[in-house]
């Protein structure tokens, strides 16, 4: 999953990214409105965490701006006002929620995924399909009751298709999702690591949608195309 990390503090935005990273997110970082406003309407990102007073562009009219250009991320907002008046503006001009600072990093990490989920129509904090359960929280994976020991981006990839299940996902939309910007993607690796998670279960949940994709579902539940 990919995050839009907004902060001008570099002290707070390089904190806010190592914690981001460490959970497997992939994090592109602005330190100004402008820049934000460029990447979070032609860059594609799961989730944007937005400071509200950032130089060049304050971060209500990035909001809006974001929202105008219909892109329908999630869009956290931090902000050290802490007004009802300061609220209600920024979900008026699209926040989905808010955090005032100072604030907890566990709260932050848990509004995070909360978000993600629910913007993929989720609302368990554990992703099923079938016999298979992925952990947001935690990160564990398993298929019954054995546990499934995956890497990093094996990690990714299988987070990414739950948080789309039953939907056809591309290769260049895993691709986006699953690397930094300054990553030398290769579309090509992505069907190295469905293959590598196909022999890691002992059911097919992973199917290739010939031209078009993966789909992550019920064994049996579609046609395997």
């Amino acid at each position: 999953m990919r995050i839009l990390l907004v902060e001008d503090e570099p002290t707070l935005r390089g904190q806010l990214c190592k914690m981001l990273t460490a959970q497997g997110y992939i994090v592109d970082e602005a330190d100004n409105g402008v820049d934000a406003l460029y990447f979070g309407v032609h860059e594609a990102c799961d989730l944007i965490v937005l400071d509200l007073g950032l130089p060049q562009l304050d971060g209500l009219s990035v909001l809006r701006g974001v929202r105008e250009a219909d892109r329908n991320m999630p869009v956290l907002v931090l902000t050290a006002r802490d007004s009802w008046q300061d609220k209600v503006a920024g979900i008026d001009a699209g926040a989905d929620d808010y955090l005032a600072k100072p604030f907890h990093a566990q709260e932050l990490l848990a509004r995070v995924r909360a978000l993600i989920r629910r913007s993929a129509g989720r609302s368990s904090a554990v992703l099923r399909c079938g016999d298979l359960s992925l952990d947001t929280r935690s990160g564990k994976v398993m298929e019954a009751d054995q546990t499934i020991a995956l890497t990093a981006h094996e990690y990714k990839v299988l987070s990414y298709l739950a948080h789309h299940m039953d939907e056809v996902v591309s290769r260049q939309e895993l691709t986006e999702h699953i690397y930094a910007q300054d990553f030398d993607r290769d579309s090509n690796t992505i069907d190295v690591f469905i293959g590598r998670l196909r022999k890691k279960f002992s059911k097919p949940y992973i199917e290739t949608v010939r031209g078009l994709g993966y789909r992550l579902s019920v064994p049996g539940k579609t046609d395997v195309d």
